[in-house]
């Protein structure tokens, strides 16, 4: 089998410190930085998605920025089918890469190409389509749904089985092909994946989101949201249901008051930080950081530079098989 490409990743939640340590870790080890956030894919949402700004793209190569417009979508599966090609496209050239970014469903369909089982749960959706479900008709109208996307499923599916169909049409939104088409990946991998996340404790973790908020609102927030709606973004839109962004959408028509927005973004975002936390929980392989250790940074280098380190586990993960290793005690979420 080909030598694998080598594969960085530095994750971990919301606000908890991963942009500084990878424009340093970058620099040191002379890597591109492919961003691995589902928000930042989108063009002229820069304030709301704490995008890489003008000064640090600078300093470090960054791709997978700014690709589509915000009336768009992007499934999981077409992020993974870009990031693999930018990979072994900068392979060629004999550069190497450091994935930095938040978005754990991209970082387990990366490390484990999608099987069924290893599409993660997405809780929100599924209380949504649940709802639907339950209101008058709503079966019928969960049904007409999965028959749009999957018409294969729909038709083996009865009426009455909502949670295999709600799961259905999870999976196909989720990695943009019909559950029907899915199926488990058994080659091996062209990728070595090391795999490195910040954490720190919830409370800290907490003060640093609702500061980050307020420097989202003074930056302009509540006119990035405004310039994205007068061009015709439609508030349905799903880049336009971002945290920071949906909560920002009734302020801008005027349903109140900034104040209000703002409380209702560090909310969101808090929550948001104890569900990224949660995922990464769960993805075999990762090695957790203090992020505010004067050590971080060497730490996360020596997790990103070795297959294997008697002080950190086994950094290398080759293929869905294996478990966790030791890490970071900290408080459960």
């Amino acid at each position: 089998m080909p030598k694998r490409i080598v594969c960085r990743v530095l994750t971990g939640p919301t606000a908890s410190g991963k942009t500084e340590l990878s424009l340093a870790i970058a620099q040191k080890l002379h890597l591109d930085i492919i961003c691995m956030d589902s928000m930042q894919v989108y063009r002229r949402m820069d304030i709301g998605t704490a995008k890489p700004d003008a000064r640090e793209r600078a300093l470090v190569p960054h791709h997978m920025l700014d690709i589509r417009e915000p009336s768009e979508t992007f499934s999981v599966s077409e992020y993974v089918e870009e990031a693999e090609k930018l990979v072994k496209d900068l392979a060629g050239e004999g550069r190497e890469a450091l994935f930095v970014g938040g978005t754990g469903l991209y970082l387990q369909a990366l490390i484990h190409p999608y099987g069924m089982g290893s599409v993660p749960a997405n809780e929100e959706r599924r209380e949504e389509l649940n709802a639907l479900a339950l209101s008058p008709g709503g079966k019928e109208a969960l049904h007409r749904m999965l028959e749009a996307l999957d018409p294969t499923t729909a038709q083996r599916l009865p009426l009455n089985d909502i949670r295999r169909t709600i799961r259905a049409i999870e999976v196909t939104e989720a990695t943009g092909i019909p559950f029907s088409a899915q199926k488990d990946r058994a080659e091996d991998s062209p990728f070595e994946w090391r795999v490195a996340s910040t954490e720190m404790d919830r409370s800290l973790l907490n003060e640093r989101i609702n500061a980050r908020v307020g420097r989202m609102i003074e930056a302009g927030l509540k006119e990035e949201v405004a310039s994205l709606l007068a061009e015709g973004i439609p508030d349905s839109a799903r880049s336009m249901c971002a945290i920071g962004y949906k909560e920002m959408i009734p302020c801008v028509r005027g349903e109140y008051s900034i104040d209000e927005a703002a409380e209702q973004i560090r909310m969101g975002s808090r929550r948001y930080a104890k569900r990224q936390m949660t995922l990464l929980r769960r993805v075999d392989g990762i090695r957790f950081i203090d992020a505010l250790s004067a050590s971080a940074e060497q730490a996360v280098i020596d997790i990103l530079q070795k297959k294997r380190d008697d002080k950190y586990g086994t950094c290398s993960v080759p293929h869905p098989a294996g478990g966790k290793g030791a890490g970071t005690a900290v408080p459960a979420y």
